[in-house]
């Protein structure tokens, strides 16, 4: 059985030569954290405006926010909150922030200008981008230059500068402790890593059991997709797993090990189940999900047990322009008129 689709878990094991450790600083981002955050996805038409979803984070408790791009509006809406924020920066600006006079302007515009009224926790330079994507060769420059922007603003302490990735970086996920990056994905994730290590960021992940499950149900149950597994479904040594969440961020420890970043902490910074559109995408199979995602994060995995798990559950609203798949447009926790598609509570 493998955890990634089948598209990619198809990948022999490659030999790999471990790294030098590299040293963390100290400097780690982590006080304060809130176990759960929720990303405020704004492809639709029809959402409310972003004072409106700011209030509506703050009358749900929720002290965590990730957004894909700076929108002006919302983190206008932010000052004062205390939400604790990711900033996304779009794959499509990544090459003009390979211009260090670009990435100054854009720290300055976006983040000095808000700063401290508004609690930026990380910047994810680029989202998903695949080694094999035309950006992959603008992240980590981007990143560099993003980060000594910061450091110019004396805001380096603060913020912490990082990517989101996919699992699918991976050669092989199965069993977690054989997680490795495939041979496509070590030149391009490799230097990244060292680079967080180097500056005491995490490494950002958006980990969906749902894509692994439909890309292989034959192999994958749905009760190990969802955490309603009555007992271990894979043993591995010593650990044992009772669902693919853990064992797929285990996976991703487990590759970071063997690249001597063993001290690198991932932030899960995308989970989610659509509610419609496609296979075993139900409301009560994104209810399970959420309701159990959420419990679970506080407990940690079998290779980091008992310390929580930072997460940011995806979405806040149903997105009518995302797409292809129609999955993608049902992700939302709230409908946008901010009905709530099942109970659901956040601490």
């Amino acid at each position: 059985m493998g955890f990634l689709p089948a598209t990619s878990n198809k990948t022999l094991m490659v030999s790999i030569f471990l790294l030098l450790a590299i040293s963390m600083s100290n400097g780690q981002n982590t006080a304060g954290a809130p176990s759960i955050g929720v990303c405020n996805g704004r492809i639709a038409d029809d959402l409310p405006s972003e004072q409106d979803v700011v209030n509506f984070y703050k009358i749900n408790g929720i002290g965590a926010m990730r957004i894909y791009d700076p929108n002006q509006f919302t983190l206008q809406a932010l000052k004062g909150t205390n939400i604790q924020l990711i900033l996304g920066i779009p794959n499509a600006a990544l090459q003009s922030l390979t211009n260090p006079s670009a990435a100054s302007d854009f720290v300055k515009r976006n983040i000095v200008s808000f700063s401290p009224a508004v609690k930026f926790r990380y910047i994810s330079v680029g989202n998903e981008v695949k080694p094999t994507d035309p950006e992959a060769q603008f992240v980590l420059p981007a990143m560099q230059n993003i980060y000594n922007a910061l450091v110019s603003a004396n805001l380096q302490g603060q913020i912490k500068v990082s990517t989101s990735v996919e699992p699918t970086l991976l050669g092989n996920s199965y069993p977690p402790s054989a997680g490795v990056f495939s041979e496509v994905a070590r030149p391009y994730i490799i230097p990244i890593i060292q680079f967080l290590a180097s500056n005491g960021a995490p490494l950002l992940a958006n980990i969906y059991t749902y894509f692994s499950y439909i890309g292989d149900t034959k192999n994958i149950n749905l009760g190990f997709a969802l955490f309603t597994s009555p007992g271990v479904v894979v043993q591995d040594g010593p650990s044992g797993y009772q669902n693919l969440f853990d064992a797929t961020l285990d996976s991703l420890y487990s590759a970071l090990e063997k690249v001597g970043a063993a001290n690198l902490e991932i932030v899960v910074s995308e989970s989610g189940w659509p509610s419609a559109g496609g296979t075993a995408a139900t409301v009560e199979n994104a209810s399970t999900y959420y309701k159990n995602l959420i419990k679970h994060v506080k407990n940690g995995t079998p290779k980091r047990p008992g310390k929580p798990i930072e997460t940011y559950l995806f979405a806040m609203f149903d997105e009518n322009r995302k797409g292809p798949a129609e999955t993608e447009r049902h992700f939302g926790l709230f409908s946008p008129n901010k009905q709530p598609k099942y109970p659901i509570k956040f601490v």
